[in-house]
């Protein structure tokens, strides 16, 4: 005989809950036939809440008990919650992940010539455009991050507004091939302020910040990753800056 679990959840024409949805799928992959039911307006919800006396919903039953919502059913199955999945350092792995299997597939395809030099310096260059785009979705949070351990930022507050569209700057001129005069100079200012700055508020005056390297927003902390960001800038203009006077 399977296994029964009864769903209520909200369906309407313009909101499908996600955690609903959520509960179905994993009631089915854990075996269970789902009774689903749909609260197809404000007044069913409204209702079904006061009858048993929940606040929120989804709410699934299993033999005659209330289980609760989503989180309630991962406790349930004995399941990590999902906030709980990834770490802090998630988005700056995913980051650096990504633009190296992006740099790898284009060097696979043709597009870009092998070697550790080219794939270093589009590496740097796709590192720095990702970067620049996490901040500039959201430049006042980043600004109010980057404000409290940027040097310069500290007595020019509008350099932390400048700051990502440089850092874009520099990393697509990397990428184009631009004149090594034209991106050099703002890859090794921008790199050399800020691994300054880091080794100050970390490794001197002993702060504990966030990192605003991944976006304002980020619980990411600061330290080695944002210094080998900086470096990482400093060094790849101080390189195309070295070959050009070559």
């Amino acid at each position: 005989m399977p296994k029964r679990a009864i769903l209520y959840r909200m369906v309407t024409p313009e909101h499908i809950c996600p955690f609903g949805l959520k509960s179905k799928d994993l009631l089915e992959r854990k075996g269970y036939k789902v009774d689903d039911h749909h609260l197809s307006n404000r007044s069913e919800t409204d209702a079904f809440k006061e009858k048993h006396n929940v606040e929120t919903t989804p709410q699934t039953f299993i033999d005659n008990k209330r289980i609760g919502g989503y989180d309630d059913l991962r406790d349930y199955f004995n399941l990590k919650q999902e906030s709980e999945f990834g770490s802090r350092y998630t988005p700056i792995i995913v980051i650096f992940s990504l633009a190296a299997l992006m740099v790898f597939a284009l060097m696979f395809k043709g597009g870009l010539p092998t070697g550790i030099e080219p794939f270093a310096m589009n590496f740097i260059g796709v590192t720095m455009v990702i970067l620049a785009l996490q901040k500039l979705q959201d430049i006042v949070a980043f600004s109010n991050q980057f404000v409290t351990y940027d040097l310069l930022a500290m007595k020019q507050v509008r350099y932390a507004y400048v700051y990502p569209f440089a850092e874009a700057f520099a990393g697509l001129g990397m990428l184009a091939g631009l004149p090594a005069l034209l991106v050099s100079p703002v890859s090794i200012f921008i790199g050399a302020i800020g691994a300054v700055s880091v080794i100050k508020a970390v490794y001197i005056d002993k702060r504990e910040l966030k990192c605003a390297c991944v976006g304002g927003n980020s619980d990411l902390p600061l330290g080695f990753i944002s210094l080998t960001e900086n470096l990482a800038m400093l060094g790849a203009g101080l390189y195309m800056l070295t070959r050009w006077l070559a």
